[in-house]
């Protein structure tokens, strides 16, 4: 009896161990889980901090050339402007779409280690981007009355299509330059794409100034400065990864850039489809607002928004970039966990920007509408609009950091498919009910619009969350070794 008397409290002792141990444990896995995401985002910040940059810096060379052409006329102003959304913008969101095909493919081949891969795909979208751009050519050419069809005057449509035939350079500028940045940003070379951009916006501000204003070029000088800043983005670039051979993954030119392009062409179709979709979506809100029976004041409204709208969705193009990038790396190189923790990270970080810059929307929205219009109807209205500005800042924070894994794991087509239902069978329709039938106006056009947004982030979530990441590797593996052929294998 003593016997056991003494090995009761010896048990009572030893579980207290046991339990302590355990509450030990908590704490430590906790710091651990902190220093792993801590780890992990400072990658995604590596990438996405110089894409965000270049992105803004990019973003200002067009904005930059349409304040100086407002300095020389109101024409002017309309001339650029809808050269740069309507016909450029058109142009842009094809060949963006269409070059973002090499962001699953060489990010994979990357992840992988299969370098000399990253050359040849570049090379591959380049034959398939500048036959692309042939064939977009007339719309350069034919723009005044596709402009004029869809409800632009015949003074600005002629102007605008002056200048777009100006800008065609700017065209195949961008079939070349969206590979050649999906071919450094998934090697993770991005600062080196932030300071050829900046540097080149530093250019373009002078020489737009020069050309435009002092020497009084007008929209000559605006065709001129614009065509060769884009031109110059991309030589740099092209001097950068011949000289340095861009650490093994640049051999030279090869033939095998025309081998298997059905297959790349099936994806990078996929490809500009998807942000194509997403890309014009918005765009679509002040065309339809212009249908509105009184449409000046939400029109300005609306273009005040949208042009707040764009500068956010440079931070969520740098985490799209980012999260791309990530993904396909560790898919490609039989890291599944990986991808997926990093998934979490990116979207953590990205919702959490998006509650302050929906803060910071509400919390001024009585003050910034003044700093961008005279009149206060106007003002009032942008106001009023404040708030689905807000919502959309916090529901863009997520949204293209998920369209961004679906880049990076080679969802394209799936997704293509999501963002038809939600945006144009549902969120459209949606718009168009509330801000015509209901007579909500612009708030209801773009109310119906959010709500399409609303409903593709959430099946995109639920995606996310059910995929089998160790499936996703091994179809990385596949898709590499398919793709790749003689070189993959070598």
């Amino acid at each position: 009896m003593a016997g056991r008397e003494e090995a009761a409290p010896l048990l009572e002792h030893s579980n207290n161990n046991n339990h302590n141990g355990e509450v030990g444990k908590q704490p430590l896995r906790l710091k651990g889980k902190i220093i792993e995401f801590g780890d992990e985002s400072k990658k995604l910040w590596t990438i996405a901090g110089p894409a965000i940059f270049t992105a803004i810096c990019q973003y200002s060379l067009g904005a930059l050339t349409q304040t100086f052409a407002g300095q020389v006329g109101e024409l002017e102003l309309a001339a650029v402007s809808v050269e740069n959304s309507v016909v450029a913008g058109l142009a842009y969101g094809v060949m963006l779409g269409m070059g973002s095909a090499l962001e699953t493919l060489c990010g994979q081949a990357y992840g992988a280690g299969k370098m000399r891969m990253l050359g040849v795909y570049m090379q591959r979208s380049w034959v398939i981007l500048l036959t692309t751009a042939c064939f977009l050519v007339p719309i350069y050419v034919f723009s005044p009355p596709i402009l004029h069809l869809i409800g632009q005057t015949h003074e600005i449509s002629k102007a605008a299509g002056k200048f777009s035939l100006w800008m065609i350079p700017q065209l195949f500028a961008y079939a070349l330059n969206f590979p050649v940045q999906k071919f450094l940003q998934s090697q993770r070379k991005v600062l080196v794409m932030s300071w050829i951009s900046a540097a080149v916006l530093l250019l373009h501000a002078f020489f737009s100034w020069l050309l435009i204003i002092k020497l009084h070029w007008g929209l000559v000088g605006a065709a001129v400065t614009l065509n060769s800043s884009w031109w110059l983005i991309v030589i740099l670039q092209l001097i950068y990864i011949f000289v340095t051979k861009s650490d093994g993954a640049w051999t030279g030119f090869s033939w095998q850039a025309f081998h298997d392009l059905f297959a790349f062409v099936k994806l990078s179709l996929a490809s500009a489809v998807m942000l194509c979709l997403e890309f014009w979506y918005l765009m679509v809100i002040i065309v339809i607002a212009g249908r509105l029976e009184n449409p000046l004041v939400p029109v300005d409204a609306l273009s005040i928004c949208m042009n707040l709208q764009g500068w956010d969705a440079m931070i969520s193009i740098g985490f799209n970039a980012a999260i791309s990038v990530r993904v396909s790396n560790e898919l490609g190189a039989g890291n599944p966990s990986i991808a997926k923790f990093a998934v979490l990270v990116v979207s953590i970080t990205s919702v959490a920007i998006g509650a302050v810059g929906m803060a910071v929307v509400l919390a001024t929205k009585n003050i910034f509408p003044p700093l961008f219009t005279n009149s206060d109807a106007v003002a009032k209205e942008t106001t009023k609009l404040a708030v689905l500005l807000a919502w959309t800042c916090l529901m863009n924070s997520l949204q293209p950091v998920l369209s961004g894994v679906a880049v990076g794991a080679g969802w394209q087509s799936v997704v293509a498919y999501i963002n038809i239902g939600c945006y144009y069978i549902v969120g459209l329709p949606a718009g168009i009910l509330l801000g015509f039938t209901f007579d909500f106006g612009a708030m209801g056009i773009w109310g119906g619009m959010i709500g399409g947004v609303c409903l593709q982030t959430i099946i995109l979530i639920v995606i996310v969350s059910i995929t089998d990441w160790n499936k996703e590797a091994s179809l990385a593996d596949v898709r590499v070794k398919r793709w790749g052929g003689a070189i993959a294998n070598s």
